[in-house]
């Protein structure tokens, strides 16, 4: 039981690394909404879970360096999170593919996720500290 627990908050803490690191994503995007030639860019969030929790030769931590090389344009993030550019549907004169309403909401979506795989960590250690109390 302790191993089913203690895989379940490893990858929900996966989980919540790769939404902390998708609102500064996000957070970018929306920032240069008005930056002439600027991309909006986002990852795929379930693909780079996936990777983030494949096999055991993966460490935590990995998709969050991997994330942080991609967003300061390193090549290491292209294997473990791959930022995409966003294609628009509404082209912009100078350039830029920002769609702030969709950025927002995007935004919202991820932090609401967020909050509820906090609200999953935070459920799944006070049941483990009842049953260790005896509750």
């Amino acid at each position: 039981m302790l191993d089913r627990f203690v895989s379940s908050i490893q990858f929900q803490g996966q989980a919540l690394t790769l939404r902390a690191e998708r609102q500064k994503v996000l957070a970018g995007n929306i920032a240069n909404a008005e930056t002439p030639g600027y991309k909006a860019r986002d990852f795929d969030f379930a693909q780079a879970l996936s990777a983030a929790t494949a096999g055991p030769a993966r460490r935590p931590g990995v998709a969050l360096d991997a994330a942080s090389q991609a967003a300061a344009g390193g090549s290491a993030g292209a294997r473990d999170l791959a930022l995409q550019y966003r294609l628009p549907e509404q082209a912009s004169m100078d350039g830029n593919t920002v769609e702030l309403d969709r950025e927002r909401a995007n935004f919202a979506d991820n932090s609401v996720r967020y909050e509820a795989t906090l609200r999953f960590i935070n459920g799944g250690v006070r049941t483990m500290l009842s049953a260790i109390r005896g509750e």
